[in-house]
């Protein structure tokens, strides 16, 4: 049986794959270099600004991502034109009010905003998400059209540019200013080039209709919810460990170690959640529970078979995996990342509930799925982070409840061990919140389409022999 590279190249599930495959790669590559390129308390500054920068992405595209995606696939040309024009419209609206908010609180708290950790956002991101937007409206809209070759393009000069900068640094040894610089110049360059090429859809932003404003706006409102909660899911650890007075930057560098190691695993279901979307939703706008019902249990299915594998390799080479990424001086972040490879078994299901409440139009039910995700995650690292902490430091409750107004003086001397077990404290809270979030999920999705988790199981070996004859 001879490989098929023709039929290979032309499928959807391929392109996303080899998109979000490479795109990670360059990615891998990029944060490795900056991991050796910077300082650690500088390296955690720049990851507190690439992560609170996607939070605030979520802001803007939160309405019209989602939503785009899920009408723009069943719309007619005219639909589509005014569709478009209203994703572009209500994203710029969402860009300048955020830019000014961002502005006004650094502003009025700049002292404080700088010595936290934080500064670099607040002064920069407000220009960075101008230079992004034309290239995150294109995003959205190829993907909606299941046009992953043009998606493929753009990303691989939004990430690949800034990796060849990367490299050439390895020379040059710029600092964090120049690196921060350079990140926003490719971006810049992203966002002209889908212009050019009318990727963006710019040319239908006056084709916008307060029809469409209102059915986006409609939908949007919980999926910004949803993509919020999301994000938070992600993100939220990365901040409370940040404002921590004892951990900070430093454990905010150690703690990006293994999660950056959990998003490279996340590459397949990244792929096929984005494909799966637009399939699903085409099937429920045209009333095909069956399809919708099939199309999850396959992917969702074939996704936990094909990441256990991958996971159970990952426990045991954990180590090796640490040094690759971040050398000798984040080894010792090796357990935190055997705890998240358990998290990762518990993705694809968590992941595909939530698309296909999504597609079957029940973004509330999603929005609340997050939320209880969300809220059990940030409670739970709050607790952690200034409770057991100090406890595992040796501070008795009395201790901690009588000093509360200088927690930071109390935890000045705090231990890499501690500092290590805190973090693994934190990766078992992210499996708690998903096993929740599980939950909730098929509790909603079951009433929509009356799912079997047999079946799911069935469509899990379907899809890894429909994915072998893809090859093939």
């Amino acid at each position: 049986m001879a490989l098929n590279p023709g039929r290979l190249f032309r499928n959807n599930n391929f392109l996303s794959l080899t998109n979000n495959g490479l795109i990670a790669v360059f990615g891998f590559l990029s944060f490795l270099m900056l991991v050796r390129q910077l300082p650690r308390e500088e390296f955690g500054e720049w990851v507190l600004f690439i992560t609170l920068g996607g939070f605030v992405d979520m802001l803007r595209f939160g309405i019209t991502r989602t939503a785009i995606i899920r009408f723009l696939s069943g719309a007619d040309e005219k639909q589509a034109r005014e569709l478009i024009g209203s994703n572009n419209f209500i994203n710029l609206l969402s860009t300048i009010v955020l830019s000014i908010i961002i502005y006004v609180v650094y502003l009025n708290f700049s002292e404080t905003i700088d010595k936290s950790g934080f500064g670099m956002f607040f002064k920069w991101y407000p220009l960075l998400s101008f230079f992004s937007l034309t290239f995150n409206n294109a995003q959205s809209i190829q993907q909606a059209v299941m046009r992953f070759d043009i998606m493929l393009w753009l990303r691989l000069v939004n990430v690949g540019s800034f990796m060849l900068f990367l490299t050439a640094n390895i020379y040059y040894r710029f600092g964090i200013d120049t690196i921060l610089w350079a990140y926003m110049q490719t971006n810049l360059l992203s966002s002209l080039i889908a212009s050019l090429l009318q990727w963006d859809g710019l040319k239908h932003t006056f084709a916008a209709t307060k029809e469409t404003h209102k059915l986006i706006l409609n939908f949007g409102k919980y999926t910004t919810g949803t993509l919020i909660g999301s994000n938070l899911l992600r993100s939220s650890d990365a901040f409370i460990i940040g404002l921590s007075p004892f951990l900070g930057t430093a454990g905010v560098a150690l703690y990006s170690i293994p999660l950056k190691l959990t998003e490279i695993i996340e590459i397949p279901l990244r792929s096929y959640t984005a494909t799966a979307f637009p399939e699903m939703s085409k099937a429920s706008i045209e009333s095909n529970k069956d399809l919708v019902r099939k199309i999850f249990y396959v992917n969702s299915g074939g996704l936990s078979l094909l990441l256990l594998p991958v996971m159970l390799i990952s426990f045991i080479f954990a180590e090796e995996a640490v040094l690759i990424l971040g050398g000798a001086d984040y080894l010792e972040t090796a357990d935190v990342f055997r705890i998240f490879c358990v998290y990762g078994l518990l993705l694809p299901m968590d992941r595909f509930l939530g698309v296909a409440l999504d597609s079957v139009n029940r973004p509330r039910q999603n929005f609340i799925k997050v939320l209880y995700m969300a809220s059990a995650n940030i409670i739970g690292d709050l607790i952690v982070v200034f409770g057991l902490s100090l406890i595992f430091m040796g501070f008795n409750i009395s201790d901690i409840i009588l000093n509360i107004s200088d927690i930071g003086a109390l935890a000045e001397s705090i231990s890499a061990e501690v500092m290590i077990q805190t973090l693994q404290w934190v990766a078992i809270v992210t499996i708690l919140f998903t096993i929740i979030g599980i939950i909730v999920g098929y509790y909603y999705l079951n009433k929509e389409l009356s799912l079997d988790v047999k079946q799911i199981i069935k469509g899990g070996k379907e899809f890894i022999v429909s994915n072998i004859k893809v090859l093939f």
